[in-house]
């Protein structure tokens, strides 16, 4: 397949020109005006001085103007290096400034500061407002600048990990690589694809929102942005819009249920719906069966696309545990600690090769090496397949707590927390949530008195808010630890399992 994401959205703007690509709120964007819009904001981007290859960084929340501008990236030759907008100066300046060097900085008006204290650390780089965005919306391209020539192999976005080692990686998607992705899910998954209306809260900045945006656009459906996820906002436009894919956490989902009006809704138009992150209750799956719609469970990570697995039909009702299979063209297997191959129902770590699967972390080959080995991507993820090919999670090798669909390295707040005088071992997990689903819970082992306020003042200063811990033990003795010198994490999922429910919030 030679194409590019350049390629399929031209065809798109002729094919598709009058159909809505991008609507937020009562906005509606056509393809060819997403087509003309972008190609505007990359004759500005040229003329200013971006060359191909540039990091062209997005701090910003969710939002028309952040898709355009990063289409506009796309089409000057630079690559997308968004980050979460709700990081810290030092959390986006350890990515930015020191790994991607951006070029150019694009922020709303919220992130101004934090994009100007970040810029302020990268010599020669640019600060825009994605308000300059707004105001090309409705000029003619020039197109006096010459584009430059992109290919399968060119670099299209760098999607930052949540740090699973303690600091975050850049995964590196190339154009061949997302429309492979997007070729190899549509063969899978036909249904799914026919003029799709995709509802998408997913940020942005993640596999989750870029990845998923940038596959229905290749597929010529309509994207229904969301800035943050409200319940009843997502419910309603459900039912006015006739969407018809929508994923995300199981706790979005909770939340809709939850609703007085989800018994009397229509949702006779949600044809796929995929859920992740955590397990599926019975009491959630058969909630949403009684109205028509079948959760279907994946699984993934931004290492893979996003989307490695898709429960079938029939699995995900009757086996709400499995994750399901992969596109035609993904392998799945689990191997042991030698790096050897397991027969069916057989626990070790998930390996995927896939047309989904990143190119490279970004300037990192070592963790590269690593991670991809002899064609394998190694996910540091527990699981078993069975006969059938289908996947069972197990558990999160590489500690990732899962807070309102956003992705939290324990190993990052594992750090910090380590940072505060008078720690001296410190485990971090994660504890039940009635909102979020999860939220980090540090065990601490102190000598010298440390208070939970205390570690809590430090997270606030160094940590965005939704990774400080809400929950805080300080025991007098050491943690207990495994027979390798690990801490005994599953020890202390056990102790605290309840810890929602028989300890205070810090905050």
């Amino acid at each position: 397949m030679p194409g590019t994401l350049v390629d399929t959205f031209k065809w798109w703007a002729v094919e598709r020109a009058d159909q809505a690509a991008i609507v937020e709120g009562d906005d509606r964007l056509t393809y060819r005006e997403l087509n003309d819009w972008a190609e505007c904001v990359a004759d500005s981007l040229l003329a200013d001085g971006l060359q191909a290859g540039d990091r062209v960084t997005i701090i910003a929340t969710n939002s028309m103007k952040w898709v355009i501008a990063a289409q506009g990236v796309m089409l000057a030759g630079g690559i997308v290096a968004p980050v979460n907008p709700r990081f810290t100066v030092s959390e986006a300046s350890f990515i930015v400034a020191d790994r991607y060097q951006s070029a150019v900085i694009f922020h709303d008006d919220e992130r101004q500061p934090l994009a100007a204290a970040v810029a302020g650390k990268i010599p020669g780089c640019r600060l825009r407002s994605l308000e300059e965005v707004t105001e090309l919306r409705h000029q003619t391209p020039r197109m006096e600048q010459p584009r430059p020539k992109i290919t399968r192999r060119s670099d299209a976005v760098i999607i930052p990990t949540s740090g699973s080692t303690g600091r975050p990686k850049g995964v590196v998607y190339t154009h061949g690589g997302l429309v492979d992705y997007a070729a190899d899910t549509a063969i899978a998954r036909p249904g799914a694809i026919h003029n799709a209306k995709v509802f998408l809260f997913g940020p942005l900045c993640t596999s989750a929102g870029y990845v998923v945006m940038t596959q229905y656009l290749n597929y010529g459906g309509t994207v229904y942005i969301e800035g943050i996820f409200d319940a009843q906002v997502a419910l309603d436009k459900i039912q006015r819009e006739k969407i018809s894919v929508m994923m995300g956490a199981p706790i979005f989902f909770e939340r809709i249920m939850d609703l007085p009006d989800f018994a009397d809704a229509d949702l006779s138009s949600l044809g796929y719906c995929l859920v992740g992150g955590a397990q599926v209750s019975r009491k959630l799956l058969d909630s949403w069966l009684n109205k028509g719609v079948i959760l279907r469970q994946l699984y993934g990570q931004t290492e893979a696309g996003g989307q490695a697995t898709i429960n079938t039909d029939d699995g995900a009702i009757n086996s709400p545990e499995k994750c399901g299979r992969g596109a035609p063209f993904t392998k799945l297997a689990v191997i042991g600690p030698d790096g050897d191959f397991l027969p069916a129902n057989t626990p070790g770590e998930i390996v995927i090769k896939s047309a989904g699967m990143m190119d490279r972390y970004w300037q990192d080959e070592e963790a590269t090496a690593k991670t991809l080995v002899d064609g394998w991507l190694r996910t540091g993820d527990l699981g078993e397949i069975d006969e059938q090919g289908l996947l069972t999670f197990i558990d999160r090798l590489k500690d990732i707590i899962i807070s309102g669909g956003l992705n939290i390295s324990a190993a990052e707040v594992e750090r910090v927390v380590a940072e505060v005088p008078g720690v001296i071992e410190v485990a971090v997990i994660a504890a039940a949530d009635a909102k979020f689903g999860e939220t980090p819970m540090a065990i601490v082992y102190s000598a010298e008195g440390v208070t939970p306020e205390a570690i809590v003042a430090h997270c606030n200063a160094e940590l965005s808010g939704f990774k400080v811990p809400r929950y805080i033990v300080v025991e007098n003795q050491p943690l207990p630890r495994l027979a390798t010198g690990k801490i005994a994490k599953m020890q202390l999922r056990e102790t605290y399992r309840d810890a929602d429910k028989t300890l205070p919030k810090v905050r």
